[in-house]
């Protein structure tokens, strides 16, 4: 080997170990950031000079020229990556259903530092009272305060869950800029690094971290797959359709609903539009939205992935109310937290109301219509109405008795904007339900007061929301409130009307409401409440343990994927000794090379 060849192999060695003394540097000095990857040092060694070739020998005469830097590359595993982004996924999705569960609980659980269980202890405490002594003024009083503050108190409860649905609405709004401003970033990281890397070089390692700590954060906030395409840029799909691709970002929209404000996340180019005249788009969604709502939440089926579905789910898409337990529509509502809790507390209200407004209802004289039997009246616009078996009317010129001023039966409970009778005219009916004949041999009208009903089929089919005695719709009804004395509970002779105060006591004492169609036992008002809070429990405890075995999955794996990337100080330490000691053996070398030469120089020179 020529002695001034030698010179390369010395100069090759002071420049790998200083390039590999940096790279040790830049580890140490990285520890603790975020998303930082060990990066590692390969070696390799130059091109070699040829002397001589002989096809006996068992090699060339050759000798090399040093070693080279051949790059520095990080150290990940791809399946330790996808697996960890997909348990983070789902760890965030029942960190956001715990969260929603304990935001439930404190709503449903305390009000000002009371919980509504005891509004409705007291409601019913109310009424034992009452049945005590039912022509007393006191506890008539005391019932229809202690009505107000059932119905007060309950609308502040409901009004707190529609309040946290808007809560989740303006965050899923925010999760949903925040991954189109994701998508951005990995476009804009995609396209540095595939400049630097474009010489075949060096690699933008640092620009990967970024850009794999943005891959980290976006997984838990959908279900998305990765991957690298041959130009070094990153792909990314959510749930199955092209998030980033290329050089292009398909981005997220959001379809408000013009009732509720409620936001849907959709994919424009998959959703069909019209143009108006200034230019904006109407989008029609169906078959574009982001996330499949309707598919049961299974770990099998990785649907239960990500915290922007999870907001979605438990937020739900309108204001449940007690019509969304009906047969048929409870599965629309049953897998959101908040709609499910929403119509079920709602369900118990509507009960209590309609079931005290029904007892006063009969009190005040109702009629029933027996087996067979119909009646057909008309309203003040004309309009026909056909009783039948069962339903109940109230003859006007009856005594006052449980009647407000206009001789309608009072209501304990009443709607907003409909009242809850309406007066009607039909043909009297006497004792065996015959229409009565006057001398002529027509039928005798008479005026009848009948139940005004709440309609659950309305003109799109769905119900309509001021006729029903829900939550959002119903107040004692201001003359009560005003008068509690109007109750009365005396009979014409004078009696005290005991029998109604004990049906009053017996409704509450009734096991006869459950909490949704997949629910058989049967309980009584306060009861019904108790479950339902033990619901949400139960609920929120089966969510908190899911998630405390999925954070331990996603610390286990990321233990597992710190092995690969993390950084070791000892390691490092113990690199930055040897590679040190290789630049000071690299130096040495130079330096007897030199002495070599300037002995050789210095020696022919004489």
């Amino acid at each position: 080997m020529p002695l001034m060849g030698s010179l390369y192999v010395g100069a090759s060695g002071l420049q790998t170990s200083q390039n590999a003394l940096n790279t040790t540097a830049h580890n140490l000095s990285n520890m603790e950031t975020t998303g930082y990857v060990r990066q590692q040092v390969q070696q390799g060694s130059r091109n070699y000079v040829t002397l001589s070739t002989n096809p006996k020998s068992i090699a060339n005469k050759e000798y090399g020229l040093g070693v080279s830097y051949s790059r520095v590359k990080q150290v990940r595993d791809y399946f330790l990556d996808k697996t960890y982004r997909r348990e983070s996924g789902r760890s965030m999705f029942y960190e956001v259903s715990t969260e929603v569960m304990e935001e439930v609980e404190s709503q449903l659980g305390e009000l000002n530092g009371e919980a509504f269980q005891n509004t409705i202890e007291d409601f019913w405490t109310s009424i034992q009272e009452l049945a005590k002594d039912p022509a007393s003024s006191v506890t008539q009083g005391l019932l229809v305060q202690r009505a107000e503050e059932f119905v007060l108190r309950a609308k502040a409860v409901y009004d707190g869950l529609c309040s946290y649905q808007d809560n989740l609405n303006v965050q899923i709004r925010q999760q949903v800029n925040k991954i189109n401003d994701y998508g951005k970033k990995l476009i804009v990281l995609n396209d540095a690094i595939r400049k630097i890397e474009a010489g075949n070089i060096e690699k933008a390692n640092d620009l990967r971290d970024s850009r794999n700590q943005l891959l980290d954060e976006l997984s838990e906030m959908a279900n998305m797959n990765f991957g690298e395409d041959i130009y070094g840029n990153v792909w990314v799909q959510i749930e199955g359709v092209d998030f980033v691709k290329g050089d292009r970002c398909y981005e997220m929209d959001v379809d408000v609903d013009p009732t509720t404000g409620f936001y849907t996340p959709f994919w424009p180019m998959n959703a069909s539009y019209t143009v108006n005249a200034d230019g904006t788009k109407n989008y029609n969604i169906d078959g574009a939205q982001v996330f499949d709502l309707s598919r049961q939440i299974s770990t099998d089926l990785n649907t239960d992935i990500g915290g922007l579905k999870a907001m979605l789910l438990a937020r739900g898409d309108h204001r449940a109310d007690y019509t969304d337990i009906r047969e048929g529509k409870y599965d629309d509502v049953s897998q959101s937290v908040i709609m499910n809790i929403q119509a079920e507390f709602d369900q118990l209200i509507h009960s209590v109301a309609v079931k005290i407004n029904e007892i006063l209802g009969d009190a005040a004289g109702a009629k029933t219509l027996g087996a067979g039997a119909t009646l057909t009246v008309q309203d003040a616009d004309g309009n026909a109405i056909v009783l039948g078996e069962g339903d109940k009317y109230w003859e006007v010129d009856s005594n006052g008795y449980m009647r407000k001023d206009d001789g309608s039966p009072i209501e304990m409970f009443s709607r907003l904007s409909v009242d809850g009778y309406r007066k009607v005219t039909g043909p009297e009916l006497d004792a065996d339900g015959n229409p009565v004949l006057d001398a002529n041999g027509n039928p005798v009208t008479k005026e009848y007061w009948v139940i005004n009903p709440e309609n659950l089929n309305g003109p799109n089919g769905e119900p309509e929301t001021e006729t029903l005695y829900s939550v959002k719709n119903i107040q004692v009804h201001p003359e009560l409130a005003q008068k509690p004395g109007m109750l009365g509970f005396r009979l014409e002779d004078g009696s005290e009307d005991k029998a109604t105060a004990e049906a009053l006591k017996n409704a509450f004492m009734e096991e006869d409401y459950t909490l949704n169609p997949n629910v058989k036992k049967k309980t009584t008002f306060v009861d019904y409440y108790t479950d339902l809070v033990s619901q949400i429990a139960n609920t929120g405890y089966v969510n908190r343990r899911i998630l405390v075995n999925q954070q331990d999955t996603v610390e286990a794996t990321e233990s597992a994927r710190q092995q690969v990337i993390g950084v070791s100080s000892d390691e490092e330490l113990s690199n930055m000794i040897k590679f040190q000691n290789a630049y000071n053996a690299s130096s040495r070398y130079i330096n007897v090379v030199d002495e070599m030469l300037e002995h050789i120089l210095n020696t022919l020179g004489a």
